[in-house]
């Protein structure tokens, strides 16, 4: 299974929250300790606290090191783990146009517009028994287009919204869905003409992943995208 983690997602939650528990409740004691002029526990807190956070960090980049690169075709998914379940992220179309929009009032790209429709599916068969058909809201997504040098390319808002006027761009990516269901989106990229092996990175946007062990966003972690061009 391709994912976003190499660490089980509520493992690596467990850990950020209990280590961020217990470097706060340190920080308290440590204060406390020096308006009481109790400078030994002071410095006992002061270095398990840091004996504590460098295991954390050692863990994370551990973590970091054995990942691994990779790059998927179209129709191959990426699960993103939601705690008690997962969606599953596939590209099943790549459209390369020069212009967007409807007759009369087409957008031309500066290089080739990419239009990159992405599946969203809530697999079912990943959620307990206790779970029920709740609605899953999923965390916020940022996508991004990566070329062979590592340069970012962002969602094009012009060519966006032509498609939108031209032919509509599908479900919002954090439109919440019960397990069993999926859609698709259609996202557009201004793209160099010239681009080498564009791949698109889907991940998470929450900043707080980038310190969660095992998670793509974190230091120097390995990431799993997904290829534009066979």
């Amino acid at each position: 299974m391709n994912t976003n983690v190499n660490l089980d997602a509520p493992v690596g939650v467990m850990a950020f929250l209990g280590g961020a528990f217990l470097l706060g409740l340190a920080a308290l004691i440590f204060i406390h300790a020096i308006k009481t002029r109790r400078l030994g526990r002071a410095k006992k807190l002061g270095i398990a606290a840091a004996v504590g956070l460098g295991l954390y960090l050692t863990l994370m980049l551990v973590f970091s090191f054995i990942s691994r690169e990779k790059a998927l075709a179209l129709g191959e998914e990426k699960y993103f783990c939601e705690i008690d379940c997962h969606l599953a992220y596939s590209l099943t179309n790549v459209k390369q146009t020069k212009t967007l929009g409807s007759e009369g009032a087409e957008v031309v790209a500066q290089g080739l517009f990419y239009v990159v429709t992405i599946k969203t599916r809530f697999d079912e068969t990943t959620i307990s028994s206790t779970r029920g058909d709740g609605l899953l809201y999923p965390n916020s997504r940022v996508v991004t287009i990566l070329d062979e040098y590592g340069n970012g390319y962002n969602q094009s808002l012009e060519g966006q919204k032509a498609l939108a006027v031209s032919q509509g761009s599908g479900t919002s990516l954090d439109t919440p869905l019960r397990p069993g269901e999926s859609y698709t989106t259609e996202v557009v990229f201004d793209l160099p003409a010239t681009i080498r092996d564009p791949q698109m990175l889907l991940r998470e946007g929450e900043f707080v992943t980038n310190f969660i062990i095992g998670h793509e966003n974190s230091l120097w972690h390995k990431q799993t995208k997904f290829r534009l061009v066979s």
